[in-house]
């Protein structure tokens, strides 16, 4: 089967929506399917395009078997809303080109956001008479809404009207959770045409041990650290501002450690808070290679989740399976109602404080500091949790069996080739042109 996925993100990103697509694309191409993937040039979460892509309009790739084609976009230095929007439509005209030179698909996989890939997609599918699953990871217009990033009017409303348009024409709209799924199904969207893609754990997390973190301690001074940390994106949708509240809270326990590693739109506005307070018990670490992200993993104390309290279930960030499956407690600084404070009350795998309430959620970190056999069931709950409910070797075959029933395919008569993927990423081969 030909698929042509479209997405905004793609590898060599490592966070944020980037590698579940990489993930799923990858195994897709293992499994015999050709796939091409259009996209821009790497630029998340830093919002700054990776240095080797720099200067470039278009370009072609082939990853582990799957054909990359990548073209311009406008990545501005500062986001805000506007420029934001601005950014995503500078993505779509060149995604298009790229699309329409990759050649008629048996199917589209349209990766939202950016919701205008929604127009992109209605067109393509009419004009080669293909259909398209329309994969929804982050309910773009509910969160414009929700977090006063766009104010009620004209745009907003032709924002919901596209997003309409989209859940009509799609053959299938997916999406990573539950809650999601039950948002897009109040949109008047049939429950039986929506389905879960959900986030898949990378098997690496579950070997990795508790032990293993003693490097990366040792590196960054932090042996006899009680080390809280926050990794990914630091955007507004986050909330960072309550760790940073919570670490001045922390003065008199220089034992307690927080790291907040990553990059994003609200980077340097925190940097510049936790200058202004004289706080020495935070650190700021860049993106780091996946090796050490996961001596990372095996030497923090607690995994932080946060967002805004009007975050419910717009968005489901990818850290809350990367968390549990690699056996890290988590306190998750979220809305009582959302998909990710269900996923820790469920898995057992952490403790919820109130969002953006800094007073909690140090009470939270100073309960669990010393409280070793806790933290010890909080990590084997999140682990067993994390194999029950995105273990690869069952969610991405149930995802490659859905997109088959909708191209009118049969299942391939071949054994699932989870160990290809593995090969293939080990491998980390690229040849680029262009």
């Amino acid at each position: 089967m030909r698929i042509l996925v479209l997405s905004v993100n793609y590898w060599p990103e490592d966070t944020g929506i980037g590698p579940i697509i990489t993930w799923r694309c990858e195994f897709l191409a293992a499994r015999g399917h050709e796939v091409t993937v259009c996209t821009t040039f790497p630029y998340y979460p830093q919002w700054r395009v990776t240095q080797s892509y720099r200067g470039r309009l278009w370009e072609r790739e082939v990853r582990n078997r799957v054909a990359i084609l990548r073209s311009w976009a406008w990545i501005p230095r500062r986001v805000s809303s506007l420029k934001r929007m601005l950014f995503e439509a500078s993505f779509l005209p060149g995604n298009l080109v790229r699309a329409m030179s990759a050649g008629k698909p048996d199917l589209l996989l349209i990766e939202s956001p950016p919701l205008g890939l929604a127009a992109t997609a209605g067109w393509l599918s009419r004009w080669w008479k293909v259909p398209y699953i329309y994969d929804v990871m982050d309910l773009q217009p509910d969160a414009a809404a929700e977090l006063d990033m766009l104010q009620p009017g004209t745009m907003l409303r032709k924002l919901y009207r596209l997003e309409r348009l989209a859940y009509e024409r799609a053959a299938l709209v997916s999406t990573l959770t539950e809650g999601i799924r039950r948002r897009i199904v109040a949109k008047s969207v049939p429950a039986e045409k929506v389905t879960l893609f959900p986030p898949r754990a990378d098997r690496a997390l579950f070997a990795i041990s508790r032990g293993d973190g003693c490097d990366f301690r040792r590196a960054h001074g932090l042996a006899d650290k009680f080390i809280v940390a926050h990794s990914g994106n630091m955007g507004v949708k986050q909330g960072l501002e309550v760790i940073v509240e919570a670490a001045r809270l922390s003065r008199d326990w220089p034992e307690i450690v927080y790291l907040l590693v990553g990059d994003g739109a609200r980077r340097a506005a925190l940097e510049a808070r936790v200058a202004a307070y004289g706080l020495p018990n935070v650190r700021f670490l860049p993106v780091l290679p996946q090796e050490q992200f996961r001596q990372m993993l095996a030497a923090v104390d607690i995994g932080l989740i946060t967002q805004q309290r009007s975050v419910s279930d717009i968005v489901f960030p990818s850290k809350t399976a990367t968390l549990l499956a690699a056996g890290c407690p988590v306190i998750a600084s979220v809305s009582a109602g959302s998909e990710v404070a269900q996923t820790v009350e469920d898995s057992g795998g952490g403790r919820l404080v109130a969002p953006e309430n800094s007073a909690a959620l140090f009470a939270a970190i100073l309960s669990l500091r010393n409280d070793t056999p806790r933290l010890a069931a909080m990590s084997a709950a999140g682990r067993r949790y994390a194999r029950q409910h995105w273990d690869e070797n069952h969610i991405l075959p149930v995802m490659e069996s859905a997109l088959l029933r909708v191209a009118g395919k049969l299942l391939p008569a071949r054994k699932p080739a989870l160990a290809a993927v593995a090969a293939l990423s080990g491998q980390q081969r690229s040849v680029r042109s262009g």
